[in-house]
This record gives C-alpha cells, sequence and structure tokens, in this order.
C-alpha cells in the first residue's frame, strides 16, 4: 500500500550516475520516488546550455519511469557561499575545494531545509555507502570502487545529514553502472561524466577565476637557485603540486611554494624532487561527522594510527594523527609515505586504517616545509 512506502528525493544531474540511481530504486515497490534537479545560474548573463541539456535528460529519465520530477533554484545561496568561499581562498592564496562545501551546504544543506525534510530519504550519485554500528550510529563508509570513490568530497557533511542519506551505488563498480545503464536503455548511458565545479560543470577554471580576480602578473622562481624562469598572470591561478600550466620549457616543474604578499611563485623541476613532498600536515577545524572516534587516545604522544587523502585520489596513506595539545579541533597527522603536493585550505579527509569508514575532515594550514607565505 501506498501508506507504507517510504518517500524518497533523488537528486539527479542528467549524468548515468543519478540515472541508474533512479533505475536502481524504482525496481524496489517500497519506495516512492520523486527526482529533483539543482539548478544553478553561471555568473555571467550568458544562457547555461548545459543546463539545459542536462534538464532535458532529466525530464527524459522522469518520465521513463513515470516519476514527478521537479526543477528548483538555489542559485543566490551557493554563489553567497560556496563561490564566494571559493574565491576567498583563492585570493588568499590557498587552495578551496567547492565540491565539498558545496555538498555540506547546497545539495544537503539548503535542499534539505527547502525540500528534502519532507521525505524519508534523501538519494543521490555518489559514490559512498553507509554502516551501522551495535549502537545504531549510521556511519559514512567507502564505496567498493576505489577509483571513484567520492567520501573525500562528503567529508564535511554532518551526522544529521548522513541520517537522511542513502547512496544506492556504493555497492557496485563505475563499468557496472555503465552496464546496467546500456541493458536498461537509458538515454544517457553514454553520456560522458562531467568534470567541473560542482554544479558549474564545463566552466573554464581559469577563466572564471580571471573574470573575478582579474590578473596579477608575477615571477616564476625555481626555489633551489632563485632564477626567474618566466611569469604568471597572477598567484590565484596556481596550486601547490600543479604541474601543467605553467608554459615553461625543460621540465617538468612543479609549483611547491607561494608568496602571497609579494605576487612570486617559485617551482622545483623533476618528478621525484623532494621539494613536492611533505610528510606532515597540521590540520585546523577538525569536522568529524557521526561521532569523534578517537577521543583522549589522539591526545597521546605515539597518537593514533589512521589513513587519510589530502586530494581526489584512489590512494589512502598511512599515518598516525596526534591533536595538539591544548586545542579542541587541531590535529597533525605524521605520513607513514612523502605525499605530494600539500595545499594550505585543502581538506584532509580522515579514515579507519583499513580506509573502510570516513571519520571526517580537517583544513590543511601548513605543510612540513610546503607553505605559503
Amino acid at each position: 500500500m501506498k501508506s507504507e512506502q517510504k518517500r524518497v528525493a533523488v537528486l539527479i544531474s542528467g549524468g548515468v550516475d543519478s540515472a541508474v540511481v533512479v533505475h536502481r530504486l524504482s525496481q524496489d515497490p517500497s519506495l516512492q520516488l520523486h527526482l529533483f534537479y539543482i539548478r544553478i545560474g553561471l555568473d555571467t548573463d550568458e544562457g547555461d546550455c548545459s543546463a539545459e541539456e542536462d534538464i532535458e535528460m532529466c525530464t527524459l529519465i522522469a518520465r521513463r519511469y513515470g516519476l514527478p520530477f521537479d526543477v528548483v533554484s538555489l542559485h543566490q545561496e551557493y554563489w553567497e557561499n560556496v563561490m564566494e568561499y571559493a574565491l576567498r581562498t583563492v585570493r588568499a592564496g590557498l587552495t578551496p575545494n567547492p565540491d565539498i562545501m558545496c555538498n555540506s551546504i547546497i545539495k544537503f544543506g539548503y535542499f534539505e531545509e527547502r525540500w528534502g525534510h519532507e521525505y524519508d530519504l534523501t538519494a543521490t550519485g555518489h559514490y559512498a555507502s553507509t554502516w551501522f554500528d551495535t549502537e545504531g550510529r549510521k556511519w559514512l563508509a567507502t564505496a567498493v570502487d576505489p577509483v571513484k570513490d567520492q567520501t573525500d568530497f562528503l567529508a564535511r557533511i554532518s551526522g544529521h545529514q548522513l541520517n537522511h542519506l542513502i547512496f544506492p551505488l556504493g555497492d557496485i563498480p563505475k563499468s557496472e553502472v555503465r552496464r546496467i545503464a546500456v541493458e536498461a536503455h537509458l538515454p544517457n548511458a553514454g553520456r560522458r561524466d562531467s568534470q567541473g565545479i560542482c554544479f558549474l560543470g564545463k566552466i573554464n577554471y581559469n577563466d572564471f577565476i580571471r573574470r573575478h580576480l582579474g590578473e596579477r602578473p608575477g615571477p616564476i622562481i625555481e626555489i633551489e637557485t632563485g632564477r626567474k624562469l618566466g611569469q604568471h598572470r597572477g598567484f590565484w591561478f596556481h596550486t601547490i603540486g600543479q604541474r601543467k600550466g605553467l608554459g615553461l620549457s625543460g621540465g617538468p616543474w612543479f609549483v611547491v611554494r607561494k608568496n602571497v604578499a609579494d605576487n612570486v611563485i617559485y617551482v622545483s623541476r623533476g618528478y621525484d624532487t623532494e621539494k613536492q613532498y611533505g610528510s606532515t600536515l597540521h590540520l585546523a577545524e577538525m569536522h568529524f561527522i557521526t561521532a569523534d572516534p578517537w577521543g583522549a587516545a589522539a591526545d597521546s604522544p605515539e597518537g593514533v594510527r589512521l589513513t587519510f587523502k589530502n586530494r581526489h585520489t584512489p590512494e589512502f596513506f598511512p599515518g598516525t594523527i596526534r591533536r595538539v595539545p591544548g586545542t579542541s579541533n587541531e590535529y597533525v597527522i605524521e605520513s607513514d609515505i612523502k605525499v605530494q603536493g600539500i595545499a594550505p585550505g585543502q581538506f584532509a579527509a580522515v579514515y579507519d586504517t583499513d580506509h573502510r569508514l570516513c571519520f571526517g575532515s580537517g583544513i590543511i594550514t601548513s605543510a612540513g616545509g610546503i607553505t605559503v607565505h
């Protein structure tokens, strides 16, 4: 009976992942689905062709399964929160992660407050899963596909938000998602995955930064010799660990440091240059999703064993974490393995030793010699 059905709000994007979410959930007669597309306009007066294509695809999916579908706008909330954060962070010489903020503030923040809370659950196409402990607490868990796992992008959501979420793709690899889409004859089965800033799709990141921050030419300096190698158009176009887009010959060259005050980019040459690696990550504003898994153990001199990510990568790095004495949410991670491109401003997602559970994340403030001055 319909009264016994669980009502599920499904966030869809027009891509194959969320379409397969709809397909899988629609097979369960105990669920009553309502599809939603969150629309965010561009920062120009031009029309957003990408969004129109996405909405057309979502409409086809909704018709295919006979489901209600609504387009909802969170344009102002997105620009006032996520993109203001991104621009403020870049302007300070740090490396932002708009996708992390987008998930916690927009998809599972404003959407839930305005629409999602009216449903029993909200489903998304994220590659992640959940796990319940013996006390009935719900924890964020990694997906079976390590390459597609997106728990690092979800590492800033709250326990309250997690309790309302389901991730129907967490138990299958991407190849299976494509196979299901083909066998189900979904209209977007062959559509390429989007590459962009959260909702902004095909937007060019450098063009976006240039429109808002302009250009400010400055020198590119080889850090070992002090020799000027070229000129950049503004330190905000470059991130620690970056290799491409420097316009330098004789490489590979990596950005290893930025002097924001003097608008200088420092680079080092070679794939194995020590200057692009570090083993210490200082984290501020540590955020735990469900609960602090370590408690007083993190205050001990030897710390606690964990795995972590400092960027979106299939790799989980093993290490030890300790809480900074006299603080409540500042921590230091000592990695067992040297880590490339530790960028202040980025988030480090923290996991258990088996990288099965994602506990939360902290903001990298400095990193073993790779610093922003």
